[in-house]
């Protein structure tokens, strides 16, 4: 099994921190991201799945889960009220500290984003510690006690990478670990987070909480840093709430969790190709618009759009570069010869983001691309269909390499474009 960092040696720190961090790996079977996060007294780390919009962080507890500062959410209690429970129950797995058959605890309804499968949750509590940060290293443990989260049974592991028991919820809600984190450590702890998903295996990315600088080495020279948080192409655009809740299963009038920003055109080789706007904003059912998601592993575009998007990106690529098309590798629809090599990935036309007020996200072949063999690349962007829940999905494919702050008390994004301009990996964090 891939190994994270382990966090369980350090120490907890003196003083309250502004800035934590987690370390995140790239699964290559599943092209899951994973990190480690410790839970419960003795701590004992559980490998999550990191799912950006999730409404809650869940874990199996179904072979039992020992920790003697565990606390049930009692029916009634302020942190149900907290995590809008869907009901009361008797405890559904074995007993765990604190949880017997004796109580009336609260449920709520965990989700296997992967899959799409909800089952029912026992809402609990516990320590949890992560390493604190300068933003340019480790530093030591600190903890949280009364960590909101759901114990859910093994029906809900499906498909996950291995060693997986559980998804790390960062939605935008009050139980999401940024909110959380947030709460537990005051004022000084800002309502924010930043991701760097890296591109290989075996090498960490890191997620950042609060308000710190995010400075990494160079690919080449790891005595040169950069603060990536001041560089000066760091580009800002607003995010958006859908009225209309995405997840599996939820209840009248509740919102969506995940992270929607507004995309009022696309361009590929630097040309606008032809859009049905309407797809672009969010109906009165929650339809449409554009979210971020790590649990996708590629973008995903609605047909009409990602047929624009070929066909553009086609013309372009032709017209520039003697290449040829090859035949589909699944998932894929449209795989080339690509030869051609720069220092951002293989050279093809450009592809942009347009965001509000002509902010743009320029996506070049390291993050358009997905290599199949040195010379055989496809287009990394997949068809959603005619009528998706959500026009456009930005995948993590396309996220890799590239640092995303959002900001959840000014409900702003901010985003570097691929970090590889400045020679840096997400994998440049000194670890």
């Amino acid at each position: 099994m891939l190994v994270l960092v382990s966090l369980c040696q350090a120490q907890k720190s003196a003083s309250k921190p502004k800035a934590l961090l987690l370390p995140i790996l790239k699964d290559p079977s599943t092209v899951q991201y994973i990190t480690r996060l410790n839970f419960g007294t003795p701590s004992v780390p559980k490998t999550l799945v990191v799912d950006l919009g999730g409404r809650y962080t869940w874990i199996d507890c179904a072979k039992g889960y020992k920790s003697s500062t565990y606390k049930p959410g009692i029916c009634g209690s302020a942190p149900c009220s907290l995590a809008e429970s869907d009901g009361c129950n008797k405890c559904l797995s074995a007993p765990k500290p604190g949880c017997t058959t004796k109580n009336s605890i609260c449920v709520i309804n965990p989700e296997n984003t992967v899959t799409g499968h909800v089952d029912f949750g026992e809402l609990a509590m516990d320590k949890i510690s992560l390493q604190s940060t300068d933003g340019s290293k480790p530093g030591p443990l600190d903890s949280v006690s009364d960590f909101i989260f759901s114990c859910a049974t093994d029906m809900l592991v499906i498909d996950f990478a291995r060693g997986a028991k559980g998804m790390l919820g960062l939605g935008r809600n009050p139980v999401g670990l940024p909110t959380q984190l947030a709460s537990a450590f005051g004022g000084g702890f800002r309502r924010k987070f930043a991701i760097c998903l890296p591109s290989k295996p075996k090498t960490n990315g890191v997620i950042f909480f609060g308000d710190s600088p995010y400075i990494f080495h160079q690919i080449d020279n790891k005595s040169m840093t950069i603060d990536v948080s001041s560089l000066p192409r760091l580009a800002y655009t607003k995010l958006y709430i859908n009225p209309v809740s995405t997840a599996g299963a939820s209840r009248k009038g509740e919102q969506s969790t995940e992270y929607f920003v507004r995309v009022n055109s696309i361009l590929v080789d630097r040309k606008p190709i032809h859009i049905n706007s309407t797809l672009l904003s969010i109906n009165n059912r929650g339809f449409g618009g554009t979210k971020i998601s790590t649990v996708s592993p590629y973008t995903v575009l609605e047909s009409s759009i990602y047929n624009a998007v070929v066909k553009a990106f086609d013309e372009a690529f032709f017209a520039n570069w003697n290449e040829s098309r090859v035949k589909p590798v699944k998932p894929f629809k449209d795989c080339y010869t690509a030869t051609v090599r720069t220092p951002l990935g293989v050279a093809v036309p450009d592809l942009a983001f347009v965001f509000e007020n002509n902010v743009k996200w320029d996506i070049y072949g390291a993050n358009s691309m997905v290599e199949i063999s040195r010379d055989v690349h496809c287009l990394g962007f997949l068809d959603g269909g005619s009528n998706p829940r959500t026009s456009i999905v930005i995948g993590a494919h396309q996220l890799e390499d590239n640092l995303l702050q959002f900001d959840l008390a000014a409900s702003k994004l901010a985003f570097t474009e691929t970090l590889l301009w400045e020679g840096i990996e997400c994998s440049n964090f000194k670890f």
